[in-house]
């Protein structure tokens, strides 16, 4: 219990994902969490309706098991796998935070400034969810899928256009840590 409930290196992470994207390719299949939205959708009947959800979602149970794997997986971990001794954040971090106002998370894997109650009070950071959620919808859409799906699955199959999505998921990251997290804050 030792091993599972402490974090693993990234070289034993990096491979059993790696090997895991070799047998779906394997399979002829591809990794990704935004694509299960349609097949959800799909499931309901909406392709009547509108065209896009119009297709087989029968061929895709085998991502929903993975979308539904990671929840279990994540409860899992969580609940019963972790200690708060294994989150240790850079002190250069958690200095920064504090600059802002942030307090460490304290072995939490999350600040309660940011995942707390009062956090969604404020009708400025509801308006930056709902514009945040508009625009990742949007962004994974035009992309052709989501960061799970690029970053993973795009890459370990030598797409081009993954590469470029990957670069602008970075880009925005970077975006939102120094320009809109601030505006959070203050």
């Amino acid at each position: 219990m030792e091993f599972l409930s402490h974090t693993w290196h990234w070289s034993i992470a990096g491979f059993l994902i790696g090997l895991v994207m070799l047998v779906l390719i394997y399979f002829g299949n591809h990794f990704g969490m935004s694509s299960n939205l349609r097949s959800l959708c799909s499931m309901t009947g909406i392709g009547k309706r509108i065209s896009f959800f119009d297709w087989d979602w029968k061929s895709q149970r085998w991502n929903l098991a993975v979308v539904f794997g990671a929840m279990i997986g994540g409860f899992v971990a969580v609940h019963f796998l972790s200690s708060p001794s294994n989150v240790a954040l850079n002190p250069k971090t958690i200095e920064e935070l504090n600059l802002l106002g942030v307090d460490a998370p304290n072995g939490k894997f999350l600040p309660d400034y940011f995942f707390g109650k009062d956090f969604y009070k404020s009708p400025k950071v509801l308006g930056m969810l709902f514009l945040g959620g508009l625009l990742v919808g949007f962004g994974s859409r035009y992309a052709g899928g989501c960061t799970s799906g690029h970053a993973i699955s795009g890459l370990s199959n030598l797409q081009l256009p993954s590469l470029k999505a990957v670069i602008g998921f970075f880009i925005g990251g970077l975006v939102m840590t120094y320009f809109i997290l601030p505006y959070f804050i203050n």
